[in-house]
């Protein structure tokens, strides 16, 4: 009998301790809640006709926001919005309106407190938008612009993101808010009016993570702007090596000549000094048309991504340092700071 006790006992000398085993195995549970049919059920509901495109401000609009505001309460996330509620109303003035045409649009919000006593003080946030456009009818007639990459897509992977950490027994050390902005399309201002301090104070804001159309081009692969500016692009790296399960890789950006950079939600962020990152699946011909339909997306790599979001958000959210700015970051600070 002897030998036979013996055994386990050396097999378990290399084992990880208790805690870190415990952590795998929520981290694993946590991150499996994401999935492809989820995804898919998300993207139809935002992208449905009867949202009519969600432009802001507009019926559907509303109608997006309120449905995200019960899903982040039935995920028990605590409120983040206007009077204990999860959603936010700022004032948007259509171009050309008249003097006093303001129009209070919403944002959603969701939060995660840390469960370090410090540390929890510290919020990373997670942000898509949920507006997208409207226009004329296509050659089939088709006159709405469902926008299920744009950014259904994205919304929808932050949802996923918002339900796989609230399922965690603990939290990560840092807070987490999950934020879903309208205006995006207007010029980032629902993430503008947020990054300005209006549910969080600014300076406890430490980073943005970004979804923005995730859902289409290649299956196995995402790009992503911003990493170079501050130690979050060497932390995904991290990430994205110790998680080749995900099968997603960072391809380098096809479109040098764009700004693209500048042209998400995370820059809003970015422009009050927070650093930020942009998940981004690339350019399509459905980008503003009525093709942009549930159809047309890849929901399993919109689900990977996701996971892949989880994993970085997750790592982020429980370091012990905050991300920091890298001399490239500073340089381009100062170039905003002075006009560029």
């Amino acid at each position: 009998l002897l030998p036979s006790l013996l055994f386990p006992l050396s097999g378990c000398r290399d084992a990880s301790p208790p805690d870190e085993v415990d952590e795998a195995s929520a981290l694993s549970q946590a991150v499996a809640t994401i999935t492809p049919e989820e995804i898919y059920s998300r993207i139809g509901v935002l992208a449905h006709d009867s949202m009519g495109g969600r432009n802001t401000p507009s019926p559907g609009l509303e109608m997006a926001a309120e449905w995200a505001a019960s899903e982040f309460e039935s995920m028990g996330l605590e409120p983040g919005g206007d009077d204990g509620s999860y959603i936010q109303r700022w004032e948007y003035t259509p171009r050309g309106g008249p003097e006093g045409a303001a129009v209070a649009v919403p944002n959603v919000v969701g939060l995660i407190p840390g469960s370090d006593p410090v540390l929890r003080e510290e919020w990373v946030v997670f942000t898509a938008h949920f507006d997208h456009v409207i226009g004329g009818p296509d050659e089939s007639g088709d006159s709405i612009y469902n926008g299920a990459d744009d950014n259904a897509s994205g919304t929808s992977a932050v949802m996923e993101v918002a339900q796989a950490f609230a399922t965690l027994p603990t939290p990560p050390n840092r807070s987490m808010a999950f934020v879903l902005v309208s205006g995006e399309e207007k010029g980032l201002l629902g993430a503008s009016h947020f990054a300005r301090g209006a549910s969080l104070p600014q300076e406890a804001m430490v980073a943005d993570i970004n979804a923005d159309m995730v859902s289409m081009n290649a299956p196995d692969s995402i790009f992503v702007f911003g990493g170079e500016y501050t130690t979050l692009g060497a932390k995904l790296d991290q990430v994205v090596e110790a998680h080749p399960e995900v099968r997603i890789a960072i391809q380098e950006n096809q479109w040098p000549q764009m700004p693209l950079f500048r042209m998400s939600d995370h820059f809003a962020f970015v422009r009050e000094g927070i650093p930020g990152i942009f998940f981004f699946s690339g350019l399509h011909d459905n980008l503003h048309r009525p093709s942009d339909e549930l159809e047309a997306v890849d929901c399993d790599k919109a689900a990977r991504v996701a996971r892949l979001i989880f994993h970085f958000g997750y790592e982020v959210a429980q370091g012990q340092e905050s991300p920091q700015w890298t001399a490239s970051g500073e340089e381009m600070l100062a170039e905003l700071s002075a006009g560029g």
